[in-house]
């Protein structure tokens, strides 16, 4: 006669102790399922959990000490100028408009996804612009309005930078740091506990903005110290024979870098401590114009996605532009407008 295992006392226990264990905040994995039982989750699924802790099989958890509560987005658009003081033609030979476009439509797919996954999170985005046609105006204010995110638009007037910015720079120069300059005063007024400042030529992907608050919140725990997040894998940083390291954020590595562009996301309180050196590259256009933000790395940690999360839409042959991995050509299509 066969045996027949009484496997209902062996289930009580397991729930006990997975019950146990949840209690406890330890996790349990199950390598049979490929499952943590805890979580109830499979391994291949997110298993952080936003402003509580980063799960990293086979690395074990970090305890969240950096939680993030809100995010302002600020993207500085001009759609009157192809590339600043250059003659040069950006990667698919469109007019400055149709990357603005689809820049603010990407930023838009990546912040809906985030917001939807991090329900406690409070995600604004203002666009701060300076010399757009009103007709390019009229489109931008329409994706915001079907966007359902909580958004605001800033029309700069340059005027108001005259007895600020020193005089004899170009048209594009002068507007280039004006609205830097104000999404500078916008951060420094606004409450937030990061904010992302954006050119308006980066193409992201729907999964930046969830990356890199993930990102942020770990690898800030880690160094036990605010930082500086770049959403692009710049290919000049790979000509540079500089010493770095490799971190894991959730779903992507992170190296430490020394210089950036001036596409970045930091919190307020490094605004608030640097915000008169900053305030230079609204006021002076040094060589090269992102020093202030290069020195700020010298104090606090500044780390760049492997592979990109957003990809810079400059000349195709600029060291500073395309990012090496990334579909891009299936980017542009996905944010047409």
């Amino acid at each position: 006669m066969k045996k027949i295992k009484n496997t209902q006392k062996t289930n009580f226990f397991k729930k006990f102790f997975i019950k146990f264990c949840r209690l406890i905040g330890f996790e349990i994995i199950d390598q049979s399922s490929f499952r943590s039982p805890t979580l109830k989750k499979g391994l291949n699924e997110t298993l952080s959990v936003q402003g509580k802790k980063s799960i990293t099989i086979p690395l074990g958890q970090v305890d969240i000490k950096n939680k993030v509560n809100s995010l302002k987005v600020i993207l500085r658009t001009c759609t009157s100028e192809l590339i600043m003081d250059q003659n040069k033609r950006r990667i698919f030979d469109k007019e400055k408009n149709e990357y603005t476009f689809r820049t603010l439509k990407s930023l838009i797919k990546s912040i809906k996804k985030a917001s939807f996954k991090f329900k406690n999170i409070q995600f604004d985005l203002i666009v701060t612009d300076t010399n757009s046609s009103n007709e390019d105006i009229k489109i931008i204010k329409e994706i915001l309005a079907q966007s359902n995110i909580d958004n605001k638009f800033i029309p700069i007037k340059l005027e108001d930078f005259e007895n600020k910015i020193k005089t004899g720079y170009s048209k594009a120069k002068f507007s280039n740091m004006a609205n830097f300059y104000s999404s500078l005063m916008i951060a420094k007024k606004d409450d937030a506990d990061i904010f992302y400042f954006v050119e308006d030529d980066y193409l992201h992907s729907e999964d930046s903005i969830t990356e890199m608050i993930f990102a942020y919140e770990k690898l800030s725990t880690i160094f036990s110290k605010d930082l500086v997040l770049l959403p692009a894998d710049y290919p000049y940083l790979y000509s540079k024979d500089d010493a770095t390291k490799i971190y894991l954020g959730e779903k992507y590595h992170w190296r430490l870098v020394s210089e950036s562009l001036v596409t970045f996301m930091t919190s307020k309180k490094i605004i608030e401590e640097n915000y008169n050196s900053l305030e230079k590259m609204g006021i002076e256009w040094i060589d090269p114009w992102e020093k202030p933000l290069h020195e700020i790395y010298n104090t606090y940690p500044c780390l760049s996605p492997i592979p990109s999360l957003a990809v810079h839409c400059a000349n195709i042959n600029s060291i500073f532009g395309v990012s090496p991995f990334v579909n891009l050509k299936k980017l542009w299509d996905d944010n047409e407008n």
